[in-house]
């Protein structure tokens, strides 16, 4: 069976508005990602005709603690109780979607699910490592699994407010919240726990790892899952750097500097420390890291956003890498080379794990055709969901990085409409 996921109109929705030399990153990432799904090798990419479909909880007492989302409205979360004998594991997985930088596109965004949870799906699909499924999820498929819907723009970071505008910056107030909630679920039991996060939620993982060790038990075996998180600070095709001024914005905006590593603000520029690749190597819990080495959001948004490229020579790369001259690929092996320089110290922990294929992909667990299906993208004999499962039960030491482009043909790469 050959499938294509088809949107449409990515470039019209994610670079529809321009500020400050970088485009507003409303509704950009994860579901909001507008592409063909393809295996551009031929193979078929698979997903669950029949995925579960998990219903939308509100939490409560949230309002009382200053917990809200960008409007005001109660943050919330999706929660599927797992059985036998992972009745006693936990597998939280935070949302991702981007960030809000200023306040024109926090306005926006406050209109939106990423801003709101009067606009969120009142029903999501469990799919990838959220599946309830052995056959395409078989070491956490009887967990405890739970969504965590992100509404603040600043990966669960924030904690500020403008009175004018009615925004409430409140991200970190809402990552403890529904923590507490979800101890009074049962987390509080649980023997095993795995906190993740895909893109911006991967950046709220890495921000949060340590926090969430805090609070079991030194028996319970606690670790974290980063699914295309490692956003580096690199400059773009211009010579400039645009995420680096985007971080910035977002972490004084939002007031997100107090929550944000001291091992990291104490070194570095808190405006720096957004980025994973000045915090992962002081990550006491054991971490692991899913990356694309070619990451397409990066691409698109960090390496040649519009601003970085107004002649648009480099517009049909961005959509499809089989159009990129030998120019742009080299520009493009020089940010792998850089993705790879920035684990090297990380990976030597043996605790921590890795998992970094050269496809040009982003949020590789959510889905359930990179995360365990026949054609699932490989690393020599190493599938994505064996990976995690091998290194989170420490049944085998992952350390798992690919060689360059176009050497891997199982990849499900990416390709823009």
């Amino acid at each position: 069976m050959k499938l294509f996921w088809v949107f449409g109109g990515f470039m019209g929705l994610m670079f529809c508005r321009q500020t400050n030399g970088f485009a507003d990153l409303n509704v950009t990432q994860d579901e909001d990602l507008h592409y063909s799904e393809i295996n551009v090798f031929g193979y078929a990419n698979w997903v669950s005709s029949t995925p579960l479909m998990v219903g939308l909880t509100l939490i409560g007492g949230a309002a009382a603690k200053g917990a809200v989302c960008l409007d005001g409205t109660l943050p919330a979360y999706h929660i599927h109780h797992g059985y036998g004998s992972g009745a006693n594991s936990w597998l939280i997985e935070l949302e991702g979607g981007g960030w809000c930088d200023t306040i024109r596109n926090c306005v926006y965004r406050k209109k939106t699910r990423r801003g709101s949870s009067a606009y969120m799906e009142k029903q999501i699909p469990f799919t990838g490592i959220l599946s309830n499924k052995a056959s395409e999820n078989p070491d956490f498929f009887n967990w405890n699994r739970v969504k965590v819907r992100y509404c603040d723009g600043a990966s669960f970071a924030g904690d500020s407010e403008n009175q004018a505008a009615k925004l409430h910056f409140r991200g970190q107030r809402i990552w403890k919240a529904a923590m507490e909630e979800l101890m009074t679920r049962g987390m509080r039991h649980a023997k095993q726990a795995l906190l993740s996060g895909c893109s911006a939620g991967a950046v709220a993982t890495v921000l949060h790892c340590d926090e969430f060790r805090g609070m079991f038990p030194g028996t319970t075996r606690v670790k974290c899952l980063s699914d295309a998180g490692l956003f580096l600070d690199v400059f773009d095709v211009s010579g400039s750097r645009s995420l680096r001024n985007m971080f910035r914005r977002v972490v004084n905006l939002q007031g997100a500097k107090k929550n944000l590593p001291w091992s990291c603000t104490n070194r570095l520029n808190p405006n720096l420390c957004l980025f994973p690749q000045h915090i992962i190597a002081s990550v006491k819990t054991p971490l692991f890291l899913v990356n694309a080495a070619y990451d397409t959001w990066q691409i698109q948004a960090s390496l040649a956003p519009p601003a970085a490229d107004p002649n648009g020579r480099w517009n049909e790369c961005k959509k499809n890498h089989a159009r990129c001259t030998a120019r742009q690929i080299n520009f493009f092996q020089s940010f792998r080379n850089q993705m790879l320089k920035a684990v090297s110290g990380f990976s030597r922990a043996g605790k921590n794990g890795l998992f970094i294929n050269s496809c040009f992909a982003h949020c590789q667990t959510e889905r359930q055709d990179t995360w365990f299906a026949q054609d699932s993208p490989h690393i020599g004999n190493k599938g994505i969901a064996k990976s995690v499962g091998n290194w989170y039960f420490d049944r085998v030491n992952i350390k798992a990085i690919d060689c360059p482009y176009p050497c891997d043909k199982t990849c499900h790469d990416l390709v823009f409409k």
